[in-house]
């Protein structure tokens, strides 16, 4: 999931028509060890809540039958705010678990995100452009497209649908089965913070696990991290000092105002986040290129008390060559980029203002990080001003329960401890069939990535647990 420090506008303390079958030719394949799939695109409904809108876009999907047999399973991925490739090749467990239970596996893109596109390159033009993005949206997508799927494939018309989602795709899973029970048969949720919306988890939960996480490497090194941010604001204060942060940091783009600190403490920040999310066991690119461990790592040069201000910023330079050279190729870093560029910024920054509004505030005291405190009012009108929207910040609970969800059925919801999104998350159990479960070690969404000779026994266990309730989920829809 984009993190608010620094892809959302501010630095937060961030029944529908018979739709035809439309499938391009088969435009790519792509071959990465099991993941193996075909790429067609589906003529998806723009506007599914109004019958007098019949226009049409565009939508990507990933298919793979290599393992499927009649009768088989489908495991559907609903789409994050990115280009579905990504996600697809990053969703490991899909690939390792479909031959067990002779899945097919779909990955549908997220509308407005990578090459699905409603408008082209028109999409992000204005509000008008905008207003069919939404959550509502995608998820009636997803339903639709399983619906004329399964319609026009009669081999599969009988076939159970398992989804999968992390982050906020996660979400989508979650709610997808909550909307949808006819549709979906059973979820599992990875990483999913549908309780970190405004009014029910404390902002400041998100930034307490962060510091945890640098904590659980070093206990010293969120305490320079923070002392830090006086070293750059009283530096950024000088054209002097500016030029030591530039050479020092080895940034791309000199330090020329202090205004562009601003900047770098929202880039460092980002990067902070970034790392207690991937905290992987093992070497990873999924947000950037880094090895095994990469919070330890990052802290190994800021393991200690440091005695001057020149040996905090060494450290911290050497925190960042961890993050961005990793493999030795970068000459500078670049404060305009820290993660992928495989995630969608303009649309997410969209939805941010109307329906996701995930709170996160920072104290400076109880975590790591300067002082920022969630401001919703001046939220809202930043919001406003940008894509003259109003901020509907409850409507996500309004449409999907909240803390209310009881009634639903049949999802799994993971997290890892060290990810910051579980602070939102589903960490306890609220019936036999909405099961939770929590991997110690773990960070964001571990368990749906390829399983790996490091992985720590807790997010072993968390595999077995959910293949258990797939195929208790197969089962049920079998007698149905």
């Amino acid at each position: 999931m984009i993190s608010y420090l620094r892809r959302g506008l501010f630095l937060t303390a961030i029944v529908c028509l018979v739709i035809g079958w439309n499938v391009s030719a088969w435009s790519s394949d792509t071959f990465q060890g099991k993941v193996q799939y075909k790429t067609k695109y589906f003529t998806q409904r723009l506007e599914h809540f109004n019958q007098g809108d019949d226009r049409k876009f565009k939508q990507r999907y990933l298919i793979s039958q290599k393992y499927w047999k009649k009768g088989g399973p489908i495991f559907f991925y609903t789409g994050n705010e990115g280009d579905i490739t990504w996600f697809a090749e990053n969703t490991g467990f899909m690939w390792d678990i479909a031959p067990q239970f002779n899945a097919m596996l779909i990955f549908v893109e997220h509308r407005y995100y990578g090459k699905s596109l409603p408008f082209g390159k028109d999409s992000f033009k204005d509000k008008q452009h905008l207003q069919y993005l939404s959550s509502e949206q995608a998820l009636a997508d997803f339903a639709q497209f399983i619906v004329d799927f399964k319609a026009d494939n009669k081999a599969a018309a009988n076939s159970s649908v398992i989804s999968f989602g992390g982050s906020y795709g996660g979400m989508l899973t979650a709610w997808f089965r909550i909307k949808y029970p006819n549709i979906v048969d059973g979820a599992i949720a990875a990483s999913a913070p549908i309780w970190q919306l405004e009014g029910i988890t404390p902002c400041d939960r998100f930034s307490s696990i962060v510091t945890n996480t640098f904590k659980s490497a070093y206990p010293q090194c969120p305490k320079n991290i923070r002392n830090s941010w006086k070293v750059f604001r009283k530096l950024g204060s000088t054209a002097k000092g500016r030029q030591t942060l530039s050479s020092t940091l080895h940034l791309c783009k000199p330090l020329e105002s202090p205004s562009d600190i601003d900047v770098l403490v929202s880039w460092l920040s980002s990067i902070w986040v970034n790392l207690a999310e991937v905290d992987y066991p093992y070497p990873a690119n999924f947000l950037a290129n880094l090895p095994a461990h990469p919070v330890k790592a990052v802290c190994s040069s800021l393991q200690k008390p440091l005695a001057n201000d020149t040996m905090l910023l060494q450290g911290i330079a050497k925190g960042l060559n961890v993050y961005f050279n990793h493999t030795g190729n970068s000459k500078c870093f670049n404060t305009d980029h820290d993660a992928t560029s495989h995630l969608g910024v303009a649309g997410w920054n969209f939805q941010a203002c109307t329906e996701m509004v995930l709170p996160v505030c920072m104290d400076g005291v109880h975590d790591m990080f300067e002082p920022s405190p969630f401001n919703l009012t001046a939220y809202a009108a930043g919001c406003k001003a940008q894509y003259g929207v109003e901020t509907r910040p409850f409507w996500a609970q309004t449409l999907y329960g909240g803390k209310r969800i009881k009634a639903a059925s049949n999802i799994v919801f993971s997290n890892g401890n060290l990810d910051p999104w579980s602070g939102g998350g589903v960490l306890k159990s609220l019936s036999k069939s909405l099961v939770a479960v929590v991997i110690e070690g773990g960070a964001h969404h571990l368990d749906l990535r390829h399983e790996n000779k490091a992985d720590p026994a807790a997010v072993k266990n968390a595999r077995k647990i959910e293949k258990m309730h797939i195929a208790k989920w197969i089962k049920e829809a079998s007698t149905e």
